[in-house]
């Protein structure tokens, strides 16, 4: 009986297995038809929505390209005017350190001062500067920026003062050859490149020999820069400004009067004299009384020898009163 029946459940799990083998082979076909019809279809359908989408993503993405391109901009035009606005103080302030660096030997007291005017004409050549004479600036002063020499002052008021440039037709400044010492005027002719004359000497200069004031004149102090030499067009001697290879914005002005300021008053002061030693009159040698010669006594004396014999006077010759006849 046993065996009837677990022949019986035995028969009944090989038909169930073999109907779920049917209906899962049903369904697959199903499934894979309807899935090849609706791919297809569903594809098509849900196309617009996905071309709708991209298309939106796009717009999305294009102006916040563009608004980012313009803030961008902004940003970069903005740096760069701040850029620029560091460099001009960057080199503000490197002339500013070479002006200050500017020494004199010996010291000469200076004053800085911006140039505040330009006035050129066809033959003058002058600068206002904003330092006048509550700075002490006096006329004749030089003028020097952070290169070289530029000028003299020719004018002087209250807070402003008038610089001729060394180009100035009216210009006159005696320099030397530094290699060689050679004496020089340098006179300006309206043009970049001041003329040199009266050059003395055998072989005084050379190309690109260095300028500098010679002192002469007491004008202006000695040594400071000028230029170099070059030979013009016209055969003349020309002086390339060191001072034009940099802007004529800030300047120092020396406050130089003449060469007593430069001297050093200790040392020109007399100094006090060794104390004199004085002796003893007493005891001095220069008051001694002097000896005194012995005077020999007269039997000492040598006798004088005897007095020669007064000779006898001639005689008288009567004076003849005629010829004998």
């Amino acid at each position: 009986m046993a065996l009837i029946v677990a022949a019986v459940i035995a028969v009944a799990f090989l038909l169930a297995d073999r109907r779920e083998t049917l209906q899962e082979q049903a369904y697959g076909v199903t499934r894979q038809t309807v899935d090849t019809v609706a791919r297809p279809v569903s594809g098509a359908i849900a196309a617009p929505g996905r071309w709708t989408g991209l298309g939106l993503d796009y717009v999305r993405s294009y102006f916040f390209t563009a608004h980012e391109n313009r803030r961008l901009k902004a940003e970069l035009a903005e740096m760069r005017q701040w850029r620029d606005r560091a460099l001009a103080l960057q080199d503000q302030n490197d002339r500013f350190k070479s002006l200050m660096g500017l020494r004199t030997d010996p010291p000469i007291p200076m004053a800085a001062a911006r140039v505040v005017s330009d006035s050129r004409g066809p033959f003058a050549n002058t600068r206002l500067a904003d330092a006048g004479a509550e700075r002490g600036i006096l006329v004749g002063n030089p003028v020097l920026n952070e290169r070289g020499l530029v000028g003299r002052v020719v004018g002087v008021s209250r807070g402003v003062s008038r610089v001729l440039l060394l180009t100035d037709i009216a210009s006159r400044t005696p320099v030397m050859i530094d290699r060689t010492n050679a004496r020089a005027i340098l006179t300006g002719d309206g043009g970049p490149n001041p003329k040199l004359e009266y050059l003395r000497g055998v072989d005084p200069i050379q190309q690109g020999d260095r300028v500098v004031t010679s002192g002469d004149g007491g004008v202006v102090p000695r040594g400071l820069p000028v230029g170099a030499a070059v030979k013009g067009l016209d055969g003349r001697w020309r002086v390339v400004l060191f001072a034009d290879q940099a802007s004529i914005d800030y300047v120092r002005i020396l406050l130089f009067k003449d060469f007593a300021q430069l001297a050093d008053e200790k040392q020109l002061q007399a100094r006090s004299l060794p104390p004199v030693t004085t002796e003893d009159p007493q005891t001095s040698i220069l008051s001694a009384p002097k000896p005194v010669a012995p005077i020999p006594s007269p039997s000492a004396q040598a006798p004088k020898p005897p007095a020669p014999a007064a000779r006898a006077p001639a005689a008288a010759t009567p004076p003849q009163t005629g010829a004998p006849r």
